[in-house]
């Protein structure tokens, strides 16, 4: 039976999620207590440290054990069962010394033995990125929160009626993870069977969870000041299983002014199509981006552009001591330009329509 997986996800619930539901398949009703053996690899010394004579700090005194229990592990029939599943987590954090013996044995393995390895993040060392080719890959169909919200409705067999999924998916942002807890909660408290409204699940919708960074783009050219605020907030300050520390004022800045350089890339009179913008952009992907981009560019004119460019300098001026405003103040103060810019500008160009 000797299997191969590897369970890939960004979202650290999501991944655990694969991870079990994978491992209760290969279980096939066989006793978990006899068939699994679960291991952990201790993660490596921060980067940066000071090396000294000292011993070894407490993670990497701790990998070696863990490596010859795996090893001990693939290479041991089962006792009492048909099969032994052997689930490795994190195999990321362990060095090239560390992971050359366990590719070996991923290679040469027992029938049966199945290997699951599960990632935490980072690189692994060659060796097993080599040996994981010939594996399984296993995860969620889509990370997109409002699949997943989707999907675990249906398993739950709820219904959201009305804008209560849109709520829903707004609330939880880009933390796609959190759908699943709070569908078993809404499971819990209305049953099987039940069509939920907004007013419904408010209460049981937690903190906003983060965003991805193009939606603030998208509310500062779509002109809506108060959308664009909000979103700038939980950048700055929501954290998530992915997302595990807000965005730092100076990254915003940064993005933003990235976005800008394309728009200005674009204000160019030789530029005349969604083909020439898309080719001026680079030329790679969908042509999309490059299209909201030329739009984006037309309706704020030359004028626009410098108005914006001019907010964007300010700002990063402020934001490296130029005012006693707080950081996080210099930003919004600059979202808000931005997004009002847009909308004068998207104003403008429906009049001339």
């Amino acid at each position: 039976m000797t299997a191969l997986f590897l369970v890939k996800a960004g979202d650290p619930v999501l991944r655990s999620r694969a991870a079990q539901a994978l491992v209760d398949e290969l279980l096939d009703g066989e006793d978990r207590t006899l068939v699994v053996e679960e291991f952990v690899i201790p993660g490596k010394v921060r980067a940066g440290a000071e090396e000294s004579s000292a011993p070894a700090p407490a993670d990497d005194a701790a990998r070696p054990p863990v490596v010859a229990a795996i090893l001990n592990a693939a290479q041991s029939p089962p006792f009492m069962t048909s099969k032994r599943i052997v689930v490795i987590r994190d195999y990321e954090q362990l060095s090239a010394d560390e992971a050359a013996p366990i590719a070996a044995v991923l290679a040469d393995a027992l029938e049966t033995t199945a290997f699951v390895l599960v990632g935490g993040g980072g690189r692994a060392p060659k060796s097993l990125v080599d040996a994981l080719k010939e594996a399984k890959v296993v995860g969620p169909d889509s990370e997109k929160t409002i699949d997943v919200l989707a999907a675990e409705l249906e398993r739950a067999d709820l219904t959201l009626g009305g804008d209560a999924g849109r709520v829903a998916a707004e609330r939880l942002g880009d933390d796609a993870g959190r759908a699943a807890g709070l569908v078993e909660v809404l499971g819990a408290a209305f049953g099987p069977g039940a069509t939920l409204t907004a007013a419904d699940i408010e209460p049981y919708l937690g903190e906003a969870g983060s965003v991805p960074v193009f939606q603030l783009t998208n509310a500062i050219e779509e002109g809506k000041v108060a959308g664009a605020l909000s979103i700038v907030d939980r950048l700055l300050n929501v954290t998530s299983a992915r997302s595990p520390k807000p965005m730092h004022p100076l990254q915003v800045l940064g993005l933003l002014a990235s976005r800008y350089r394309k728009l200005l890339r674009l204000d160019d009179p030789s530029i005349r199509t969604t083909e020439d913008a898309h080719a001026a952009l680079g030329g790679k992907g969908s042509t999309f981006p490059a299209k909201k981009a030329l739009e984006a560019t037309r309706a704020l004119g030359t004028d626009g552009l410098r108005r914006a460019i001019d907010s964007l300098h300010q700002a990063d001026l402020d934001l490296k001591g130029a005012s006693a405003m707080p950081e996080n103040t210099v930003l919004e103060v600059l979202v808000a330009r931005l997004a009002a810019l847009h909308s004068r500008s998207r104003g403008r160009t429906g009049a001339r329509r």
